[in-house]
């Protein structure tokens, strides 16, 4: 990622945040602003708390049957950042977090990532990995 990239979302996102707050703050006045935004911070945390207590679930049961949980484990990361979007003061924030939220989303994203990152170690460090590979030198003595 670009340094400006991050710089600008670094510096961008906060400014959006404030504008919507502002905004927001100006139509239905402060207190209700920051009610609302304390009442998303809270519902939106409750749910990710009872999402999380599935994946968790579900992690249980595939340790339990020697399965590699890899698809929740993504489930759960995905969680804590919607945790952290909801906790971070702004309407734009609680957006994201609701939305991911939304299992069939969260699925959609992870499945997009697992097809889009490779899965396996690139060929030779595949080769280091197997046990049954031995590094060494010969020399053919005719």
């Amino acid at each position: 990622m670009p340094i400006i990239l991050l710089l600008a979302l670094v510096i961008g996102a906060p400014l959006i945040e404030l504008y919507f707050l502002i905004r927001v703050g100006s139509v239905i006045g402060a207190l209700p602003t920051i009610a609302l935004t304390l009442g998303t911070a809270a519902l939106g945390l409750w749910l990710v708390r009872l999402q999380g207590l599935g994946v968790l679930t579900r992690v249980g049961r595939s340790l339990a049957v020697d399965e590699l949980p890899a698809l929740d484990l993504m489930d759960g990361a995905l969680l804590l950042v919607a945790g952290l979007f909801l906790l971070l003061p702004g309407f734009v924030t609680d957006a994201l977090g609701f939305l991911l939220l939304i299992p069939p989303l969260r699925r959609w994203l992870i499945l997009r990532y697992v097809r889009l990152v490779p899965l396996h170690p690139p060929h030779g460090e595949a080769r280091r990995l197997d046990p049954r590979v031995i590094e060494g030198r010969y020399r053919r003595e005719d």
